[in-house]
């Protein structure tokens, strides 16, 4: 295994740490309180979608590793790996809209507490997730592109 992609799989495990430990033991414990103290109708879905959010997200993290493997093997410049980021793209917008529909519950839940902050964050996260799907479309779109012309220079010669 190669230095780079070793130090990048790293990267990986070490982003899906927390998400793991927070899906496992930070939101079940912060539930218990905050069902006592906000109302039932906007904090269970917010939860919900929290993890229906996480489950793209790893995802696209296995993508990433595959991707990684790819260049391993030096097979980065095949459908392998346009696949990989097209299911990376289709995980990062699953996750935008997610927490795009999780805003009203969370404009609710901002208004029972007056934290104004919520909101920036559900936004912040949805923004980034967009961005992150825009990124992986120009780079499935240039490996295409790559492709193809490695392909009909193949032909050629």
């Amino acid at each position: 295994m190669k230095r780079e992609t070793f130090f990048l799989k790293a990267v990986v495990f070490l982003i899906a740490l927390p998400v793991l430990s927070l899906c496992v033991w930070g939101l079940p414990t912060v539930m218990g309180g905050a069902i006592e103290y906000f109302p039932n109708q906007w904090i269970i879905p917010v939860f919900i979608g929290l993890y229906v959010a996480a489950i793209p997200y790893f995802a696209a993290l296995l993508q990433a590793l595959r991707l990684l493997s790819y260049i391993d093997q030096q097979k980065a410049f095949s459908e392998l790996s346009v696949k990989a980021l097209k299911i990376i793209k289709f995980c990062a917008l699953i996750i935008s809209a997610v927490f795009a529909l999780e805003l009203p519950c969370l404009y609710m839940l901002a208004e029972f507490d007056d934290a104004p902050g919520l909101i920036l964050i559900g936004l912040v996260i949805a923004a980034a997730s967009l961005v992150i799907a825009v990124f992986a479309a120009v780079l499935q779109q240039l490996l295409k592109n790559a492709i193809d012309i490695k392909a009909e220079n193949d032909l050629t010669v």
